[in-house]
């Protein structure tokens, strides 16, 4: 872990420590490669949900093992659901909780982002 992680430098905190935020994108990122073996060509994962407690702070210049259990299977939404983990070096929990994906179509799932935004919401023009 390095300066460029703790909340200071992420505007999430006033504390040089690993920052939340930091913490939750590597437990993301873990969860992506556990993914891999659910996905066929044409198939990704998206995160949808985050359940996770950062129980411990850590210092600039300690390690943080994060991992991802993979699920048996997927529901039959095409949900996963992670359990994940951070250990420092010292083999004390950081943090623990889940992560839940979804499996969807790349490209359906890109033309929806990339569709017509949704009106703003305020007064019709009948008002």
């Amino acid at each position: 872990m390095t300066d460029a992680d703790t909340a200071v430098m992420l505007g999430s905190g006033d504390v040089p420590v690993l920052a939340t935020p930091r913490l939750i994108s590597w437990l993301e990122a873990e969860t992506v490669r556990a993914a891999a073996p659910f996905t066929v060509m044409g198939r990704t994962t998206v995160g949808t949900a985050i359940r996770v407690e950062h129980l411990r702070a850590t210092r600039v210049g300690a390690r943080v093992e994060v991992t991802a259990e993979p699920p048996a299977a997927a529901t039959s939404g095409g949900r996963l659901t992670f359990p994940v983990r951070a250990v420092d070096d010292s083999g004390a929990t950081v943090a623990r909780g889940e992560i839940d994906r979804a499996i969807v179509d790349r490209r359906r799932f890109l033309a929806g982002a990339h569709g017509p935004a949704a009106a703003p919401p305020g007064p019709t023009p009948n008002d």
